[in-house]
């Protein structure tokens, strides 16, 4: 294990800590970085999160994608966890903490739009950040990768009648621009430059070239992830000291989400004897949100200085630690995971 890896707690404090200084001290400079989006897609995150995600994809064999079907029972618990539960349960716990623990805390005329940004989060899954988590927790790639596509394709279904039920609303606006961009961005485009770029590693010095050129991208990888979060924290430096207690109390919720969601998967996959390669990525899948997708549809729903925006923003901002504390849960846990497998 290298410096980075030994350390990410440390590394990840100290980038929440500089990208927060740096975002209320140089707001204009952030300000510009936030502005590069397509489609509310951020540029300057997109390229981070290449950075992270390619050397992932470098190390699935896509030939053997076809023998990803013996992972059924994971595919069945992380579809299950995603459009069953999570949802469901995060408009549950928005209901009890924002309506009656903290409602007195919270203006009350937001408490509406901050619980529509709760649900918007929780409605749809990640489609990039999880490969990153994935090789984190050393899951299996093709599982992954198999699971993302599965879930984009759910999303393009469910994912506005999901928040209409929730949200109470007839129709929902649905930002198709950032959907298929996002889809396209980080699964389609980055599976077809892995797919190439593996297949000349190997036809040029086979799988021992393949291992040095990951070898060497290891380090990339994580530097991104640090510098996605110097950004991110970056962006909502502002909003982070002018509303402290807001942001809080929003990001109690969602944390709880996250590690219930997280821990009924691998708890349903361990009960299945389902290998802890599978359940790892099971359920940091199970617990991510795609929040590029829930920014967009807040913006186009409710404004972009709504209580629905800044929800969603709040799920931005602690979406790397607390899957990072995830994927430490998930590696500590790996003996005691294996000894009911193995049982079994």
């Amino acid at each position: 294990m290298g410096l980075f890896e030994r350390y990410l707690t440390l590394w990840v404090a100290l980038c929440i800590v500089v990208g927060t200084s740096l975002g209320h001290f140089l707001p204009n400079a952030f300000a510009a970085l936030g502005g590069m989006e397509v489609a509310k897609v951020n540029l300057p995150v997109a390229a981070l999160i290449w950075l992270m995600i390619i050397p992932m994809l470098l190390k699935v064999d896509f030939g053997a994608m076809r023998e990803v079907g013996r992972h059924w029972r994971g595919i069945g618990v992380t579809l299950f966890v995603n459009w069953a539960v999570k949802p469901f349960s995060m408009a549950l716990l928005g209901w009890f903490f924002l309506r009656h623990v903290f409602a007195d805390w919270l203006p009350a005329d937001q408490i509406d739009s901050y619980m529509a940004g709760l649900i918007l989060l929780a409605a749809a899954p990640c489609t990039a950040m999880v490969f990153v988590w994935s090789n984190l927790c050393r899951g299996d790639a093709n599982f992954t990768l198999s699971q993302v596509a599965l879930n984009d394709a759910i999303m393009v279904v469910a994912f506005a009648p999901l928040v209409a039920l929730l949200l109470g609303l007839s129709s929902i606006t649905v930002p198709w621009d950032t959907l298929a961009l996002s889809v396209g961005l980080y699964i389609l485009l980055p599976v077809a430059v892995a797919i190439v770029l593996r297949r000349w590693l190997l036809v040029r010095g086979g799988e021992a070239r393949l291992e040095r050129v990951l070898a060497r991208l290891g380090p990339v990888s994580l530097v991104a992830l640090l510098a996605t979060l110097v950004l991110l924290f970056g962006f909502q430096g502002r909003q982070i000291v002018e509303q402290p207690l807001i942001i809080a109390i929003l990001a109690v919720p969602i944390l709880i989400q996250v590690y219930f969601n997280s821990g009924l998967a691998y708890l349903l996959n361990r009960r299945l004897g389902v290998a802890h390669c599978v359940a790892g990525p099971s359920a940091l899948i199970g617990a991510s949100n795609f929040f590029e997708l829930a920014v967009a549809t807040a913006v186009a729903l409710f404004g972009v200085h709504s209580g629905a925006a800044l929800a969603t923003v709040v799920g931005v901002l602690i979406e790397v630690p607390v899957m990072l504390s995830v994927v430490r849960i998930v590696n500590g846990t790996r003996p005691w995971y294996e000894r009911q497998v193995k049982a079994s």
